[in-house]
């Protein structure tokens, strides 16, 4: 643990954790989607097209959920499938030209309010927090992979030997 950390600094930072975790909520609310859809959306459009397979991976979902998320969005005319030429069994998934949301209004009061935030700050200290965010974004990604991946190994090591999963037993 660093060192030079104020007092109470771990219910600080968790405050911040939940904060923003329900603030993404409700933004998937106010847009009447499931929050796995609205990081989904998100994810499509910082990263651009990407498989089925990679967006099960970077949403933690196995493939037949990320197949249903995938069907869910492309319903409501926000993502769309596109096969490739060379082999049309291949596919990327990629949002719609026209995002059929509001995304501006829905985001507004976290801009505005959170620009009322670093409008308090020196631009030298604005340069430090989002050098944080670049920073701590790989570093909470690379703790979800683990975590994900703690989790499996406990999940498998839960498993009676011998026994066979479900799909096995049909």
């Amino acid at each position: 643990m660093v060192e030079n950390m104020p007092p109470h600094a771990h219910e600080i930072y968790r405050r911040y954790l939940d904060a923003v975790a329900a603030y993404v909520q409700s933004a998937a609310e106010a847009a009447g989607l499931h929050t796995t859809d609205w990081y989904t959306l998100s994810v499509l459009g910082l990263a651009g097209p990407l498989s089925p397979g990679e967006l099960a991976h970077r949403t933690g979902l196995t493939t037949g959920a990320t197949t249903r998320l995938i069907d869910r969005l492309e319903s409501a005319g926000h993502v769309r499938r596109i096969r490739a030429h060379a082999d049309r069994r291949r596919v990327t998934v990629e949002l719609v030209p026209e995002l059929n949301l509001d995304v501006d209004t829905i985001v507004e009061p976290a801009r505005r309010l959170l620009g009322e935030v670093f409008a308090s700050y020196s631009p030298e200290e604005v340069a430090i927090l989002f050098d944080y965010f670049a920073r701590a974004a790989p570093a909470f990604l690379a703790a979800t992979h683990e975590v994900r991946g703690q989790a499996t190994a406990r999940r498998r090591r839960a498993t009676p030997q011998g026994s066979q999963s479900r799909i096995g037993n049909r």
